[in-house]
């Protein structure tokens, strides 16, 4: 996370904003390890720390903002979380197909592929299996859920 919040410092010089390090690196640790998806994050605690505070985005600045926004500290948002719940809750954690998977979330299976996915797999929080897309135990866990136990999620097969 030093080298995003490093690049959010440099942003937040440009755009003349104060920041403290500690709010950089709030901001580079939700920020999906992109630095497109940081300097958009910057810009909308910047206004916050505008409206709510003295300017400075400080840490405190940063995880308030970014809470309202609904960005946890693992940097997922709505749609990531209804991803997560859905195939741990509604498909026991999965295995799920993604036609599947994009009718119980309504959104486009190429949305989903494409946009949601590739940070859910890197974060290690699903997998794509030749059956379909599997919640990881670390997912369950960011819920406060117990995994299934290894064998269940595999089933009965006689």
């Amino acid at each position: 996370h030093e080298e995003l919040a490093a690049i959010v410092t440099r942003s937040a010089r440009i755009l003349e904003t104060p920041i403290t390090p500690d709010g950089a690196m709030e901001i580079a640790r939700r920020a999906r390890g992109t630095a497109r998806v940081a300097n958009r994050l910057l810009r909308r605690v910047r206004d916050f720390a505008q409206v709510r505070g003295d300017g400075v985005v400080t840490g405190e600045i940063a995880r308030a903002a970014l809470d309202l926004l609904r960005i946890d500290p693992l940097g997922l948002d709505d749609m990531d979380r209804l991803i997560l719940r859905t195939v741990m809750e509604k498909f026991s954690g999965g295995p799920v197909g993604l036609a599947s998977l994009a009718v119980a979330v309504g959104e486009e299976k190429q949305t989903l592929e494409e946009v949601h996915e590739p940070f859910l797999i890197q974060s290690g929080l699903l997998k794509r299996t030749p059956a379909g897309r599997v919640a990881t135990p670390l997912a369950f866990r960011h819920f406060g859920l117990t995994p299934p136990a290894a064998d269940a999620a595999q089933g009965k097969l006689f």
